[in-house]
């Protein structure tokens, strides 16, 4: 499994401020929602029913939330970076501004677990999320996600 598997260019975006953590939740679900045709409302719910269970914020200005939903036959990513970062209910109580959404099939099991751990490695690594925060443009930072995997690869 690879981030360019899970993670289409169209599902990367650069926004501004978000009002609060459901508004975030919404336009991470919108996005899924135009790129992979998830249900909205699916996702939106699935995504704050996840989040209720304890915050995604992982540290490092890093949020990895993610769901199940019944109505995609494989896992599926969202990447945002926001241009003013917001409170997250994080583990180290930073504000957050890197956010890998995963969307995976509710039967999907340890793939899921691998995607999670995929993103969670990449957007660890101080290097990776430097250039992120350096960037603007979708494609870019598509670039920069997906390049890191093929370092590892050579």
């Amino acid at each position: 499994m690879d981030l360019s598997d899970l993670v289409a260019p169209k599902a990367i975006r650069v926004l501004g401020q978000m009002s609060s953590k459901k508004r975030l939740m919404q336009e991470l679900s919108d996005i899924a929602c135009q790129a992979y045709e998830v249900c909205l409302t699916d996702a939106v719910d699935a995504l704050q029913e996840r989040e209720s269970l304890g915050p995604t914020g992982v540290g490092g200005g890093v949020a990895l939330p993610h769901a199940r939903l019944a109505d995609i036959d494989r896992v599926v990513g969202v990447f945002v970076r926001l241009e003013k970062p917001m409170d997250f209910d994080s583990v180290d109580r930073q504000p957050v501004d890197l956010i890998f959404a995963l969307f995976a099939p509710e039967d999907s099991g340890v793939e899921h677990l691998k995607a999670l751990a995929l993103v969670s490695r990449t957007l660890r690594d101080p290097a990776v999320c430097a250039k992120l925060r350096a960037n603007a443009e979708p494609s870019t930072l598509h670039a920069i996600l997906t390049e890191t995997e093929q370092h590892r690869a050579a």
